[in-house]
């Protein structure tokens, strides 16, 4: 199954980890396109100077382990969609050009499922997306999770449990099911 992810989704962190770690245990093939991964690097300015540096490497390392994953369509495509935020035609159209199945977002009320399943697509959050992996094939999540938890400990230096880091994450009912 071939999945469009949002920006939304591949910035967070831990959810772009979890995301992808999933992917990576080939349960899914992720899609992405050149404009969403540079809206993940400017939306890391947030986190201060070195954010978008910091963002641009891991894009890069991104690319070399997913070569296939960035989609790229005739302006055409875009030209002919409509959705309540013009900004996000782009994203519709990456999912569309790459036969997406499934379109991973966090902003349900911008891309409508009406208009979704016109283009042959559904729409999810990455919550419930990931709930189903959890439920069709729990070790491979569980696996994913833990190797995520790993990292984070690392990484902060904090003492990070399963259930609080996959919350803040927002992904919730994942967090309970993992525990």
């Amino acid at each position: 199954m071939k999945v469009l992810l949002d920006t939304c989704v591949l910035f967070p962190t831990v959810m772009r980890e979890v995301l992808l770690g999933v992917a990576g245990q080939g349960l899914y093939t992720p899609l992405w396109s050149a404009r969403i991964l540079e809206e993940w690097a400017r939306a890391a300015r947030k986190l201060g100077p070195e954010g978008e540096t910091i963002a641009r490497g891991e894009i890069a390392q991104l690319r070399a382990a997913w070569p296939k994953a960035e989609v790229v369509w005739k302006p055409s495509l875009e030209d002919r969609l409509w959705l309540p935020d013009v900004n996000d035609r782009h994203v519709l159209a990456a999912a569309i050009a790459g036969s997406a199945e499934v379109l991973v977002t966090m902003n349900a009320s911008d891309f409508p499922r009406g208009l979704l399943a016109e283009e042959g697509l559904s729409r999810s959050d990455p919550d419930a997306f990931l709930l189903g992996f959890w439920q069709s094939n729990p070790e491979a999540v569980q696996e994913v999770c833990t190797r995520v938890l790993s990292t984070a400990r690392r990484l902060s230096g904090d003492d990070w449990q399963m259930r609080p880091l996959l919350k803040k994450a927002r992904l919730p009912r994942l967090a309970k099911a993992v525990g």
